[in-house]
């Protein structure tokens, strides 16, 4: 792999007991990228994530990570359950524990982890909630608390599966503005799968769209000039 490059993934299918969900896929996410993940329900999105995770191996080619995300370096933010919604502890709380992955065999957190956890914390603008109970928080407010929890797991990239579903649209757009922050200013890769393919088109600076029939992979102005971009662009001007 190159110095900058974090994920590169070629001529990769993955799938379940030797059945191609996606097929002969290539891409390379390099440092400070924002790669948005779009298509239709049921089309591989779901499949790629545990690839890229590496909680899946490939059915062929291979998929490389940089030795870095390994060790501290890729923080993911899944959707959420009923139950995690629920859950019963603080925000600080919710918010260090993003921190585990370092504990390693300590019983306590680190004052050093303590601290990254209060300053994911003030960089999500949530401190005045750091004592509130995770359960009683608006989704958006509990979407930053995520946020901030896979930041103390996060220094290279980030991961986010559907980050705003259940959000309104002004608490979407906020988290859309966080997420470009903390790509522009902080240099954090970012991939991102999301069903909101206009706002996709705002953020990204790449673009893979996964369709039953294939999948592309390139610029937001090569997908907008691609069939399944013009598609696309058909069907929001209907």
């Amino acid at each position: 792999m190159q110095a900058n490059e974090l994920i590169a993934v070629r001529d990769v299918s993955l799938g379940y007991e030797r059945q191609s969900v996606l097929e002969h896929l290539s891409l390379t996410v390099h440092t400070g990228d924002y790669l948005c993940v779009v298509g239709d329900n049921g089309s591989g999105k779901s499949t790629l994530m545990k690839g890229l995770l590496g909680l899946l191996p490939p059915l062929s080619g291979t998929i490389e990570r940089a030795p870095e995300l390994s060790r501290g370096a890729l923080g993911y933010l899944p959707q959420q359950t009923r139950a995690q919604k629920g859950f019963p502890a603080t925000v600080y709380e919710v918010v260090l524990s993003g921190c585990l992955n370092q504990k390693g065999t300590r019983f306590f957190y680190s004052a050093a982890q303590k601290s990254a956890a209060m300053m994911n914390i003030g960089k999500l603008g949530i401190l005045e909630l750091k004592d509130r109970c995770y359960r009683d928080l608006s989704g958006g407010q509990q979407q930053r608390v995520l946020l901030a929890r896979a930041l103390c797991a996060a220094s290279r990239l980030l991961i986010l599966d559907e980050p705003i579903t259940g959000l309104d649209p002004a608490a979407a757009q906020d988290l859309y503005k966080t997420l470009r922050y903390l790509n522009e200013q902080e240099g954090m890769a970012v991939i991102m799968v999301t069903h909101d393919l206009s706002a996709a088109l705002e953020q990204a600076g790449t673009v893979l769209h996964i369709g039953k029939t294939g999948w592309f992979y390139g610029t937001v102005q090569e997908f907008l000039h691609s069939p399944a971009g013009c598609r696309f662009c058909k069907k929001e001007e209907d």
